[in-house]
């Protein structure tokens, strides 16, 4: 029989192994149902890297430097992930608009569709950081 400090190392590392698996599990199942093809045939990562392709020639170094620096309250871990969701709307945008070139008001509004809600009080703490107005923007953080 178990006894003493082996047995509660072994429970301990039972249920340690059991919450690893389950959180790499959830990433694991949102990233896949993510890939999953909607009605249209396509999933809503290939519609973000579609929207990314058709309009990476509008962005500027500039511009590219302007949207690291917004995402980089993301941890690095969901840092490309979370890049790659905002610069997909904010490609669906200019694609909308039929934009010319990025700027600086396209990637502020497509930051703010991209970002879940429960984000919203980090990205104005990082727009305040970077002492842009939102007053203009407020609508689209509802």
């Amino acid at each position: 029989m178990l006894e003493g400090w082996f047995l509660w190392f072994i429970l301990f590392w039972v249920i340690f192994l059991i919450f690893s698996m389950s959180i790499g599990g959830y990433f694991m199942f949102r990233k896949f149902l993510k890939k999953l093809p909607k009605s249209d045939g396509k999933s809503d990562m290939d519609w973000e890297i579609y929207y990314i392709e058709k309009t990476k020639h509008l962005w500027t170094d500039e511009k590219l430097s302007f949207l690291n620096e917004l995402v980089s309250p993301v941890p690095e871990l969901f840092r490309d992930t979370a890049k790659q969701k905002i610069a997909g709307k904010i490609g669906e945008l200019a694609l909308k608009e039929k934009a010319q070139e990025m700027t600086m008001d396209l990637i502020i509004r497509g930051y703010i569709l991209a970002t879940p809600k429960r984000d919203h009080k980090f990205l104005r703490k990082k727009l305040d950081e970077l002492q842009i107005q939102i007053q203009e923007y407020e609508h689209y953080f509802s």
